[in-house]
């Protein structure tokens, strides 16, 4: 009853008050911006023209925290899952590059996870069968993450060719009835530079195609998302996403559901002055739960050019912790619902990301558009635009394009090699490429310290 004692001030009053503020200047030139997605935001948002509720429905008290290890050896990767899952982890995503990995062995030498994600680097539905008969004796859920237009697009290649790579599509869906198998990885399109409407677009696009080849699917699809530093639009694209998901999916089946595994992109990292990539991928994380992941992986500050280690596994999986077990991110349900600024962008994300969608299926569909190149072109475009800006000094790094350290010395450090890598091979298609913003500049840097 409190605000019941104050006067109701209209948007009306509001802009008034601020156009008197502003002494003569232009209140759209002044105030109101444009993001890349060519969405107008505004200084204020107000209960009377900005309160269409898109009822998104999220479950940020059950997100799961997941930790992400490359199997060489399937005792060896066990134990070293054990002792994660005893400092914090919740899930566990293994990176399988072979199916000469005991898979089995690996899966029946856990210690009670909440989830495992099995992110299989081939085809193979035999592999596939099997791995669906033994979850069926365990006491965790399993996801297969397999994605050959993942694989097109980031590759250039199939794993096989399109026609035999569906065709091991559905002979798994004949044999998966104990694991979640389908799988969209959207997160090449933001990491190469794809803005949130595109994202949302090409992963419609793409969940359409399964949908589409995949006969007689009725069950849960995983969307793998890669989360930006826009912190606002970061949780609104994730909300459109899920809204615009559903959406689709009524359109087959009422029994297909979506679990969307979130995580950092790689595309704002840094190599120089590398401890802000923590204050990054936290505010990303947050982005994601609050968005409504239902399992986020973070990224390690080191990532881009060290070798996985051990402290950087551990700093990030506790910036997981300290978000879900000191902040309460796991507390409230849906925390973004009715926040005027967030639906705004959410339904606006949805509405630009379904007509693009429309397009795209009006033209073929999106392995049509990657075969033809139409794709990868768009996502260059948009990169482009993002590339000028932080070259312009627009769009800021700090440490990197903004307030650097010129006794900042990495020449010594790198352990990976962090930037694009060029390998010249025969493709079905030019791969999409991820780039990070930082490349360019970077570089100059390193050469720099080679000269000095």
């Amino acid at each position: 009853m409190l605000f019941n004692d104050f006067e109701k001030v209209t948007s009306k009053q509001w802009k008034n008050l601020i156009q008197y503020e502003l002494k003569g200047a232009d209140y759209n030139d002044t105030l109101v911006w444009e993001s890349l997605e060519g969405i107008k935001v505004k200084p204020f948002y107000h209960n009377d023209e900005d309160t269409v509720r898109t009822a998104v429905s999220t479950n940020n008290t059950n997100f799961s925290v997941v930790q992400d290890i490359y199997v060489n050896n399937a005792e060896k990767s066990a134990t070293k899952a054990n002792e994660v899952l005893n400092r914090g982890a919740e899930s566990i995503r293994f990176i399988v590059p072979n199916a000469e990995i005991d898979v089995l062995s690996l899966l029946n030498n856990l210690k009670n996870p909440k989830a495992v994600y099995l992110q299989l680097l081939f085809l193979d539905a035999n592999a596939v069968t099997k791995i669906n008969t033994e979850a069926a004796r365990l006491s965790f859920e399993v996801f297969v993450l397999i994605d050959p237009i993942h694989q097109l697009g980031f590759d250039g290649n199939f794993f096989k060719d399109g026609n035999s790579d569906f065709e091991i599509l559905n002979q798994i869906n004949k044999n998966s009835d104990h694991i979640n198998w389908l799988t969209v990885n959207a997160t090449t399109y933001q990491n190469a530079g794809a803005n949130m409407v595109q994202q949302i677009a090409y992963t419609l696009a793409h969940t359409n195609e399964y949908l589409n080849r995949v006969e007689n699917f009725g069950k849960n699809i995983t969307v793998e998302v890669a989360v930006g530093g826009n912190y606002f639009f970061e949780i609104a694209k994730l909300r459109a996403l899920r809204l615009s998901l559903n959406a689709l999916a009524e359109a087959y089946s009422s029994t297909i559901t979506f679990h969307i595994l979130a995580k950092p992109t790689r595309r704002n990292k840094t190599i120089y002055d590398y401890n802000v990539n923590m204050l990054r991928t936290t505010t990303e994380c947050m982005s994601a739960i609050l968005g409504g992941a239902d399992a986020v992986e973070n990224l390690a500050y080191d990532a881009v050019f060290h070798k996985t280690n051990e402290f950087g596994e551990r700093i990030s999986r506790n910036q997981l912790l300290m978000l879900k077990e000191e902040s309460y991110f796991d507390k409230v349900n849906n925390p973004a619902d009715g926040a005027y600024y967030i639906e705004n962008l959410t339904r606006q994300l949805a509405e630009k990301g379904l007509e693009l969608f429309k397009d795209i299926e009006k033209n073929g569909g999106l392995i049509s558009q990657l075969i033809d190149g139409t794709i990868q072109r768009k996502i260059s475009e948009s990169a482009q635009k993002e590339q000028q800006l932080f070259d312009q000094g627009k769009e800021i790094l700090l440490g990197t394009n903004k307030y650097p350290n010129p006794q900042d010395q990495m020449k010594h450090d790198l352990e990976l090699y962090p930037f694009v890598k060029q390998n010249p091979r025969k493709t079905l298609i030019t791969p999409i490429i991820e780039k990070r913003l930082a490349e360019k500049l970077e570089q100059e840097r390193l050469e720099a310290e080679k000269n000095a």
